[in-house]
C-alpha cells in the first residue's frame, strides 16, 4: 500500500485555516481570516476581523454607511492580520508567512512589516484600486515583503462537526 495522494498542500492547508478562522467573524458583510506560519510550516497564530477584547459585539455598530463615523464599524474593528499578530505570544515573527483571505490594508501592512513577516499569501484582492491597498503594496515592495496570490485549487473541503 502506498501513501494517500489527495492530501492538502501546505498552501491549501494554511489558507483553509485562514478561511475557517474568518468564519468566526460576526461581521455581516465581510469575514476575513488570517494564519501566520513559521518557515518550518508550523502555525504560529490565527485571527479574524472583530471588535477588540472587552468590546461587546452587541454594543458597537456593524454598519458601514452612516454619515457619522462613530456609527460605522471601521473605527472599531480589528482586522484579522492585526488580531493574528497581537494574538501571537511566542516572541519573534521574523521570517514568517502570513496567509489571509483578503489583501491587507495599509494599517495591517505596517504591522506586518514591523514584525518581520516576509511573505503575504492572499486569496482575494477586491480592493486593489483603493488608496489603502495601493499604499500596502507600495510599502510591501519597499520593505521586501513578497506578495503572492493564492493559487486556488477550487477543491471542496467538507468538515463535519
Amino acid at each position: 500500500m502506498s501513501k494517500r495522494e489527495d492530501y492538502l498542500s501546505w498552501d491549501e492547508y494554511f489558507m483553509g485555516v485562514a478561511t475557517l478562522s474568518g468564519m468566526r467573524s460576526k461581521d455581516p458583510s465581510t469575514q476575513v481570516g488570517c494564519c501566520i506560519v513559521s518557515p518550518e510550516n508550523k502555525i504560529l497564530s490565527v485571527g479574524y476581523n472583530g471588535f477588540p477584547k472587552g468590546c461587546s459585539d452587541d454594543d458597537y455598530p456593524w454598519g458601514r454607511t452612516s454619515d457619522n463615523p462613530l456609527e460605522n464599524k471601521y473605527v472599531y474593528v480589528t482586522h484579522s492580520e492585526m488580531n493574528a499578530i497581537l494574538n501571537y505570544s511566542g516572541g519573534c515573527l521574523a521570517g514568517a508567512r502570513l496567509y489571509v483571505s483578503l489583501f491587507p490594508c495599509n494599517e495591517c501592512a505596517k504591522a506586518v512589516i514591523q514584525v518581520g513577516i516576509t511573505e503575504v499569501i492572499y486569496d482575494c484582492d477586491k480592493y486593489a484600486d483603493t488608496p489603502e491597498v495601493m499604499a500596502s503594496k507600495k510599502m510591501f515592495q519597499s520593505a521586501g515583503v513578497k506578495m503572492t496570490p493564492y493559487k486556488n485549487s477550487h477543491r471542496k473541503i467538507e468538515i463535519k462537526l
